[in-house]
C-alpha cells in the first residue's frame, strides 16, 4: 500500500470513527499530491472539512443566540457586563477557529484550481462550489468591509461554478447541489429572497423535466437535493402578514435552510 492509498484508507477509518479532525489531516495531505484527487478522494476531502466546519458553525450560532438572563440591580448589571466580556472572548475564539479552517480550505482550492484541466467541467464545478461555500461561511460571522469582500468572493466563485455547470445535465447531483447552496447564499448572505427563489426554482424545474432520463446510480442523490430545493422554496415563499413578521421569521428560518453537505 502506497502513501496515498494509506492516507485514503485512514481517512475512511476516521470517517467511520467520526474522528473528522484526523480525517482532515489525512485528506489535506492527499489534496496537495499529484495527480489531482479522484472523485472518491475529493468526496472524502469535502466530507472531512464539512463535518469539522459544521460543528464549529453550530457552536458559533449557539453563542451568537445566547444572550443570557436580564440583570436589574447594580451588582447584577456588573455581573452581566462580565458575562458579556467572557462570552465575547469565547465567541472570538470560535470565530478564529472558523477563519483558520475556511482559509485552509480556500488555500487548498486555489492550488487545485490552478492545476485543474480547463476541460474538466465536473470537477471545476465541484471545487468552485466549495470555494463559494467557504467564503459564505466566512461571511456568516465577519462584519463591515471584510464581510463585503468575502461575500463578493463567494458570489464570484458560485458564478464561476454555474458557468462551468452549463455543460452538465440538469439532474446532475453536483449541479443541483450548486444551485441549492447558491440559493442559500442569496437568501442568507445577500438577503435577496427573490433571487434565491429564482435560482432554486430554475434548477428544480429544469431537473423535473429531465427526471425520466435520470440514471439509477444518481437517482437517490439527485432527488434528495431536489426535495431540499423544494423545501427551501416552500419556506421562502410562505406569505407573511407584514414585513416585520417576515424579518422575524427570517432569523428563525436560517437554521432550517437546507444546503448540500
Amino acid at each position: 500500500m502506497g502513501e496515498r492509498e494509506e492516507l485514503v484508507y485512514k481517512s475512511k477509518l476516521a470517517e467511520q470513527a467520526e474522528r473528522y479532525e484526523d480525517m482532515v489531516k489525512f485528506m489535506k495531505t492527499v489534496a496537495y499530491m499529484d495527480p489531482l484527487m479522484s472523485i472518491e478522494e475529493r468526496n472524502l476531502f469535502s466530507v472531512a472539512y464539512k463535518n469539522v466546519i459544521g460543528a464549529k458553525r453550530a457552536s458559533w450560532r449557539i453563542l451568537q443566540g445566547n444572550e443570557g438572563s436580564d440583570k436589574n440591580d447594580k451588582n447584577e448589571k456588573n455581573e452581566k457586563v462580565q458575562e458579556k466580556k467572557c462570552k465575547a472572548i469565547y465567541q472570538n475564539k470560535v470565530e478564529g477557529e472558523l477563519k483558520h479552517i475556511c482559509h485552509e480550505v480556500l488555500d487548498i482550492l486555489t492550488t487545485i484550481l490552478g492545476k485543474e484541466d480547463s476541460n474538466a467541467s465536473e470537477s471545476k464545478v465541484f471545487y468552485y462550489k466549495i470555494q463559494g461555500d467557504y467564503y459564505r461561511y466566512l461571511a456568516e460571522f465577519t462584519k463591515g468591509n471584510e464581510r463585503q469582500q468575502v461575500a463578493e468572493k463567494s458570489l464570484v466563485a458560485y458564478k464561476s461554478a454555474s458557468e462551468c455547470a452549463k455543460v452538465l445535465v440538469a439532474t446532475h447531483p453536483i449541479k443541483l447541489g450548486l444551485a441549492l447552496n447558491f440559493s442559500v447564499f442569496y437568501f442568507e448572505i445577500l438577503q435577496s429572497v427573490e433571487r434565491a427563489c429564482e435560482v432554486a426554482k430554475e434548477a428544480f424545474d429544469e431537473a423535473i423535466q429531465q427526471l425520466d432520463d435520470l440514471s439509477d446510480d444518481r437517482y437517490k442523490d439527485s432527488t434528495l437535493i431536489m426535495q431540499l430545493l423544494r423545501d427551501n422554496l416552500t419556506l421562502w415563499t410562505t406569505d407573511m402578514p407584514n414585513q416585520e413578521e417576515q424579518e422575524g421569521q427570517r432569523v428563525e428560518d436560517l437554521e432550517g435552510d437546507h444546503e448540500e453537505s
